[in-house]
Formats: C-alpha cells, sequence, structure tokens
C-alpha cells in the first residue's frame, strides 16, 4: 500500500506548462503515488498539464473512466476537488491504493463513486467544472475480463463502442457547467493491416453531443519501437506502428 510506502518526490522535476499542440513525455512520471502498473493508464504529465490549464483550485472536476486513478491524484495534489467513476470494482480498490497518501498542501477532496459514464444521474445538470478523463479504446484491453461487468465499454467492438459513447457524451454535456472544457484522451486502432479511426470518430461523437473543438494535441507514445516482432511485421506486411494519440478538448458554450 502506498501509505506504507516512504515517498520522496512529490512533484515533477522541471515542470512546464506544454505551449504547443503536440505533447510527448519519455517519462512516465515518479513522484507521489504514480506508477505504469495499471495496463493503459496515462502519464501523470497529461492530467497535471490539463487540471493547470483548463481549471482552478477547489474546482469540481469528473473523471468517468477513473481506471488507475493517475488523474484523481493530480488533482488532489492540485487542490481540485474530483469525482472518480468507474465501472469496475478492481479500478475502484486501485483508486484507493493510490489516493492513502497525505500530504501538505495536497488538500483535494477525492469522492469515489461506482458507476457508468452513460448514465451519471448522481451527478446535477451543470455541476462540474472541468472533465478529464481517458476512456478504453473499444475492446483494445478488455479491462473486465474474467468479470461479469456487462456494462464495461472495454468489451464492446468499435462499431458499438461508438455507439455507447454518444450516450455518454450526453451526459459529458449535461453535467458540464456552460464555457467549461472536456478533455478526451484517445488513439486509433489498426485491423487486417489498415488503420481505424477511432480518434477522429470520437471526436465527432463529442461535437455530435453539442460540443465544439478546443485543440487538437497529438501525444506521442513511446511504447511502440520497432524492434523485433513488431518490426518484422510492420515490413512483412507493411503498415506503420501507430505512435501517437489525440488529445481533444472540448468546450460546452
Amino acid at each position: 500500500m502506498p501509505s506504507s510506502k516512504k515517498i520522496t518526490k512529490w512533484e515533477p522535476e522541471d515542470f512546464e506548462l506544454e505551449m504547443t499542440s503536440v505533447w510527448s513525455f519519455p517519462k512516465r512520471g515518479d513522484w507521489a503515488t504514480h506508477d505504469a502498473k495499471w495496463r493503459g493508464n496515462w502519464s501523470p504529465y497529461i492530467p497535471r498539464n490539463l487540471l493547470l490549464r483548463y481549471s482552478n483550485e477547489n474546482d469540481l472536476v469528473l473523471d468517468q473512466f477513473a481506471g488507475g486513478g493517475t488523474t484523481l491524484v493530480e488533482a488532489k495534489l492540485l487542490n481540485r476537488n474530483i469525482i472518480g467513476v468507474d465501472i469496475n470494482d478492481k479500478a475502484l480498490a486501485r483508486c484507493k491504493e493510490k489516493l492513502d497518501f497525505q500530504h501538505d498542501g495536497a488538500n483535494g477532496k477525492v469522492r469515489l463513486k461506482k458507476g457508468d459514464a452513460r448514465k451519471l444521474d448522481f451527478i446535477p445538470d451543470e455541476k462540474i467544472d472541468f472533465i478529464c478523463t481517458h476512456p478504453p479504446y473499444a475492446d483494445i484491453i478488455h479491462y473486465s475480463e474474467g468479470q461479469d461487468i456487462p456494462e464495461d465499454l472495454s468489451a464492446l467492438k468499435k462499431k458499438d463502442f461508438l455507439i455507447e459513447l454518444q450516450k455518454a457524451a450526453r451526459e459529458c454535456y449535461r453535467v458540464l457547467k456552460p464555457g467549461r472544457f472536456c478533455a478526451i484522451l484517445i488513439g486509433d486502432m489498426r485491423n487486417k493491416g489498415c488503420v481505424q479511426p477511432l480518434g477522429f470518430e470520437t471526436m465527432q461523437v463529442f461535437l455530435d453531443a453539442g460540443f465544439t473543438l478546443k485543440e487538437i494535441i497529438l501525444k506521442e507514445q513511446h511504447n511502440c519501437r520497432a524492434t523485433g516482432y513488431w518490426k518484422t511485421n510492420s515490413i512483412k506486411y507493411n503498415f506503420l506502428l501507430l505512435a501517437h494519440e489525440y488529445l481533444f478538448i472540448f468546450k460546452k458554450q
């Protein structure tokens, strides 16, 4: 448990707010309770940048795909209050573990809730100041494999995933205050050698829900080196390794 582990670093070294539309974080982030043990979790540099740019201290933030708790830890450290939602009990247990720390100045209040991103009926209309989340990329990683969680969006193929994501996008729009922002990180897929543009399709889902597009940020991936198996197959079958994700910043007018 983090409470039994001595934490020696509480913030990133030489941190600077990102100023361009291309972000790259070769280091995963080793401050506070962060680690890379939850599959697919994003680097804490991402929510730190987003929280500092698009929210203020004591704002109420929402992460409805809480996963390994990275965003929740950053919100607590940066004095943002946050509601963390996930449908998976294992994810919620992981979040509790990551949040088990006390530090002077880390006064953000965290509320964990087992729930479905498509039905946030416990949150009133226009209650949230900022949405900062990292949903699954359809069924690339099946987070509830071996569990009985029919509501898990990561068990769905891309077509069905996008249909259900429409409901989650409408809930985002409902709970967000006018004039505030919603940040979504998502990547593309590949099927039979061809790119499936999950990123741009997700962007369109949120635009159809009523949002306007504030920014498109390209985030470089650092775990897709062309070596061994992937190098051989990328040449053999003539495809490029996907080395980017999209970070969309939407605004509710």
